[in-house]
């Protein structure tokens, strides 16, 4: 098996780069204060396969998890490519971005799970651990998501990342590249870094947090983080999709868009979102069985700027 090749990513605050524009001359023009025009946000395509049309995703449990979590996870894995009518905006409506990448769409379907909630590997987890535990179910046409709980760490978790998507070989000559996952549980670890709006974070402004839809704040992360990872999945499995920037630490379709979740947004401030009547949750899409999830903004290749739900 070889050495598993990731692409991390950390939903961390977006900062605005502003400059003092001086202008001078014999009649003393006065000062102005302009902001520094930001690079346009584009994706190259590098010329690579992409995971188009019909995508099994198995979820690889790994520790503690109550039924009732294990249940929002599948109910948001179930919604992205639901056809049973859901209230607008919907998940669906969201994973539909994707579509818009070069190939078409990806349907996804819920496939096997696995759990192991002895710890079999221990609660410390290599990269090499994490594709053994992915390689657990089929891989074929299929993302294998490695889902941890709140009391393990997988390599770099909290320190530099929320989860991750990579790729590994597989087949008699190990020739055959297979996608697969991993998004951890931040609630105990590292909630302002990896399950924020829904807590303070641990830089900038310290804002109200918001209540989560679930009323979980470290599956609601998650399911955050996880949007981020199979977006990127399936638009830059292999590292030759759609990025912006190095290869191994690049922009892609999601994390191009960190801290975005509705329009008006600024560092601090997530944007306009929908709120639940009866419990005051933001939130900013319906899924199946009358979930509601926030995700974060994805950037849209036919306008080429982040595009939120709301």
């Amino acid at each position: 098996m070889a050495n598993p090749t990731f692409h991390f990513f950390i939903l961390a605050p977006l900062f605005l780069i502003c400059s003092l524009s001086i202008r001078s001359s014999a009649s003393a023009l006065p000062r102005k204060l302009a902001l520094v025009q930001p690079e346009p946000l584009v994706l190259k395509y590098h010329n690579g396969p992409l995971l188009k049309g019909n995508l099994t995703v198995n979820l690889i449990w790994y520790g503690k998890f109550t039924p009732v979590q294990r249940s929002i996870i599948v109910d948001f894995i179930q919604s992205l490519s639901s056809r049973a009518h859901a209230s607008h905006p919907s998940v669906s409506s969201w994973w539909q971005i994707t579509g818009g990448y070069r190939g078409g769409p990806c349907t996804i379907t819920l496939g096997k799970q696995f759990l192991d909630q002895s710890y079999s590997l221990g609660k410390a987890l290599t990269p090499s651990q994490l594709l053994v535990l992915a390689s657990k179910l089929p891989h074929r046409n299929a993302i294998n998501v490695v889902l941890t709980s709140a009391d393990v760490t997988p390599d770099r978790f909290c320190m530099s990342t929320c989860g991750a998507h990579g790729f590994g070989l597989a087949g008699k000559h190990k020739k055959i590249k297979f996608a697969y996952a991993w998004v951890g549980n931040p609630e105990k670890q590292c909630p302002g870094q990896c399950a924020w709006p829904f807590h303070q974070p641990m830089y900038g402004p310290q804002t109200p947090p918001l209540i989560a839809p679930n009323g979980d704040l470290g599956v609601d992360g998650m399911i955050m983080n996880l949007a981020t990872v199979l977006a990127g999945a399936v638009t830059n499995p292999f590292d030759s999709g759609y990025f912006q920037g190095p290869v191994d630490g690049g922009l892609e379709a999601v994390s191009a868009c960190t801290g975005i979740f509705g329009s008006g947004s600024y560092p601090g401030y997530p944007g306009q979102l929908l709120a639940d009547r009866s419990t005051g949750a933001s939130f900013n899409a319906y899924g199946t069985h009358e979930r509601k999830y926030l995700l974060p903004a994805m950037w849209d290749p036919k306008t080429s700027a982040c595009k939120t739900l709301v």
